[in-house]
């Protein structure tokens, strides 16, 4: 079999499509190469879900915990602490119990014993939490001056926020957002540890390293290529959230610009 013959067999396997029956023996390195990336479809799925919805709750989370009134501000406190305090390996394993219990109870809730909607929505809440707390940081740190001039234009409430301090909330944030969102996809990998099952070994990339690890006692060759999947994911992030960055601040005089994060500095942290 040739190596084209192996990634039209195995390229969309960890969802469903392609060659049902894993590689028994005669590991290849593109096969390896092929089914690990194809359990990063998985890893891509969980991040961006959980990064998309997880940005609206933050932000509706930061304005909480800023509000004056303490119907607002202490459930926002309460999820932000509860969701920042506890180890996210924790609340994987702990939602997956949960669920398992409550579908018991309310067949309804079924699908949440699945990685796809079950541990989605841990990460969701999780990143949520984590971004929150970045916006709320941002949210204090808006200069007044900024507040007064929207004032000084007669801009209230919603108008204010939404043309005012959103734009300067996500200009002095989106450094340590963009941390965020890299920590969010690596944080990916725990779902292959926590007991949501790989229905028909279709797992994420992590699975698929595992399972050659195991068969072949090598665990040399399909780590390396987990972690230059993760390398080149993180580079694209970096790429993607720059141009955003850009896009935050392009109405800034060059010279104050922040402009895209270090690629190096990013890779240190």
């Amino acid at each position: 079999m040739s190596c084209w013959d192996t990634v039209a067999d195995y390229a969309f396997r960890s969802i469903g499509y392609g060659e049902r029956l894993l590689p028994r023996s005669d590991f290849t390195l593109c096969q390896q190469v092929t089914l690990i990336g194809s359990g990063m479809i998985w890893n891509l799925y969980f991040g961006l879900v959980a990064l998309l919805s997880g940005f609206c709750l933050a932000t509706a989370l930061a304005v909480g915990k800023a509000s004056r009134n303490p119907l607002w501000r202490k459930p926002s406190e309460a999820v932000i602490f509860v969701f920042r305090g506890s180890p996210l390996f924790i609340q994987v394993f702990f939602a997956y119990f949960l669920f398992l219990s409550l579908k018991g109870a309310y067949p309804g809730l079924g699908a949440l014993t699945s990685a796809w909607a079950g541990a989605a929505l841990v990460l969701f809440l999780n990143t949520a939490a984590y971004s929150a707390e970045i916006f709320y940081g941002a949210l204090r740190a808006v200069p007044p001056g900024e507040s007064e001039a929207a004032d000084a234009y007669g801009l209230t409430g919603w108008t204010k926020f939404r043309r005012v301090t959103w734009p300067v909330l996500l200009r002095l944030a989106w450094p340590s957002y963009t941390n965020e969102a890299i920590f969010l996809f690596h944080a990916t990998t725990l779902v292959f540890f926590s007991g949501f099952p790989a229905l028909q070994q279709r797992g994420d990339a992590l699975y698929y390293a595992s399972y050659f690890a195991d068969k072949t006692f090598n665990p040399f060759v399909p780590y390396p290529i987990l972690a230059g999947y993760f390398i080149l994911l993180t580079l694209a992030i970096i790429a993607v959230m720059g141009r955003v960055n850009a896009r935050l601040n392009r109405h800034l005089p060059q010279a104050q610009r922040r402009g895209r994060p270090k690629l190096l500095t990013q890779i240190l942290r």
